[in-house]
């Protein structure tokens, strides 16, 4: 990606952000623009649109109906339930995983803030394991996806009525898949702690899982994308490799299980493992930098005097993230939306931000700061900093558009997602083909199913956003957008007054 120097107009409000030292509201903004809680709780909402498989009697997203029932079918297996990731109908596992870890992180960093929220942020999270549990039953062996992505991708049709072939994919010791394992493991792992309290017993089920997954992600290694290219890619391609996962799924092992075994192996293992590596992007592929910042905790907080480096770690990713200083490498729009790439850009917006209030959290607690060459960012200019880049979610931007379905006077109406934009089953009982949907697809009409709490791709690099449903770059939501942001919003609600 290109690096850019910021803008004159970026700098002219982001600079009160890097000087702010008071509360976490940005010196520009005052008392809070947006109401936070509602965003919070469409934003959990929304995972309630992804779901596969047959639906709870307390299901509130009402226009969805059950879908997927026979899936595992091919292989022999019950593979039902778990989450559609975007606009389709295919059951991508890795970035499924990866959407329960954000998750599962979001409630233990900031679950106690959320207050009845915290049932429906358990609700979406157990969905997700209860599927990753069937998916890792056979030892050695996790299924790891279910649908024929191509084929899928050719048909516009509701999950209710897909008839697409649901091809089952699995890795196992022959075809290994370390990435995927790891990433499970992490997910398991995360879960269980945030079960520990009011379900003991599922919580052990998911450590239990998430140890025997961790074991067979070390000892075969591979990356998922090579055995079973031609059908995960280029949709779900491991592209940052394995060693990010296996250092990030140890890092949740060691705060999951409390065993000095995980923390040898991150000792050990670490600096082979990528822990001091320059790559600052965090989302579904690569999560180096989520595991430096969950290291850094358990140096800040927990004094493991031995993970004192990745403080520096942590450190070194704030620090490209700040404009006008030594180490940026990051670049924004125009109207101060941080941009990574074209192609669901949000992600990584949600993904920072997080990872911002996160961190913040650590260093106010241990009284630390970040020093960038000669600038000092304190707990409080992180906080600032995310809160900016979710008030442009929210609808701070050029458009005085919210990029949240359902939240604000103005939002997204074409969503590039199948269910959101056709007629639903309650409306339309007949079955609707495989091509004859894309008649709903072509519509320039808004979709007749809000999917509340969505986050699009978001606009692109000069916060242009044509609210196109045929733009899946930027109208597609997907579920590893929103898992961070719950964690986000839920600070930023709090911190606010509103829960």
């Amino acid at each position: 990606m290109a690096r850019s120097r910021p803008s004159l107009l970026l700098l002219s409000f982001l600079l009160p952000l890097l000087a702010s030292t008071g509360s976490s509201s940005p010196g520009r903004h005052g008392p809070a623009r947006h109401n936070y809680r509602d965003a919070l709780s469409k934003s959990i909402l929304f995972f309630e649109g992804q779901r596969s498989g047959r639906l709870p009697p307390n299901q509130r997203m009402s226009w969805r109906r059950n879908s997927g029932l026979s899936d595992g079918s091919a292989m022999n297996v019950d593979l039902v339930g778990g989450y559609y990731d975007a606009g389709d109908n295919v059951k991508f596992g890795f970035p499924m995983a990866f959407t329960a870890t954000m998750l599962s992180w979001s409630v233990l960093e900031f679950g106690g803030m959320m207050k009845g929220e915290i049932v429906n942020a358990r609700a979406a999270i157990r969905w997700a394991t209860d599927y990753l549990l069937k998916a890792t039953a056979h030892p050695n062996t996790i299924y790891v996806q279910v649908g024929d992505a191509s084929k899928d991708h050719a048909c516009w049709e509701r999950p209710e009525d897909m008839d697409t072939p649901r091809t089952v994919l699995k890795v196992d010791t022959n075809n290994p898949g370390s990435d995927i394992a790891a990433e499970t493991a992490a997910a398991l792992s995360a879960a269980s702690l945030v079960f520990r309290k009011t379900d003991p017993t599922y919580s052990k089920l998911l450590r239990n899982r998430a140890i025997q997954v961790f074991e067979f992600a070390d000892k075969y290694r591979g990356s998922y994308s090579n055995g079973l290219k031609g059908d995960v890619c280029p949709y779900y391609c491991s592209y940052s490799g394995f060693q990010d996962e296996l250092l990030w799924g140890a890092a949740w092992l060691h705060k999951a299980t409390r065993k000095p075994t995980y923390l040898s192996y991150i000792e050990v293992n670490g600096q082979t493992l990528g822990a001091d590596e320059s790559d600052n992007t965090f989302g579904w592929d690569n999560k180096h930098v989520g595991a430096r910042i969950l290291l850094s905790k358990a140096f800040l907080i927990q004094n493991v005097k031995s993970l004192h480096d990745y403080k520096g770690h942590a450190d070194n990713f704030v620090c490209s993230l700040i404009p006008g200083t030594q180490f940026s490498q990051a670049q924004y729009t125009p109207g101060g939306l941080l941009f990574k790439m074209g192609d669901s850009n949000m992600q990584y917006v949600t993904s920072a931000s997080f990872l911002l209030v996160t961190y913040a959290k650590y260093l106010a607690f241990s009284s630390k700061v970040v020093s960038c060459g000669g600038a000092t960012i304190t707990p409080q200019k992180l906080r600032s900093i995310a809160r900016r880049q979710v008030d442009y979610i929210l609808g701070d931007n050029p458009q005085q558009m919210s990029y949240m379905v359902g939240y604000g006077a103005r939002y997204p109406q074409r969503v590039h997602h199948r269910g959101s934009s056709l007629p639903s089953v309650a409306t339309h009982p007949a079955k609707i083909a495989c091509s004859a949907g894309f008649a709903s697809f072509h519509s320039t009409g808004p979709n007749p199913n809000p999917l509340t709490g969505a986050v699009v791709g978001g606009p692109d690099a000069n916060d242009r956003f044509p609210d196109d449903r045929s733009d899946y770059e930027r109208s597609e939501p997907a579920t590893y957008i929103n898992a961070p942001l719950v964690g986000a919003l839920a600070y930023l609600a709090h911190s606010s007054g509103q829960l």
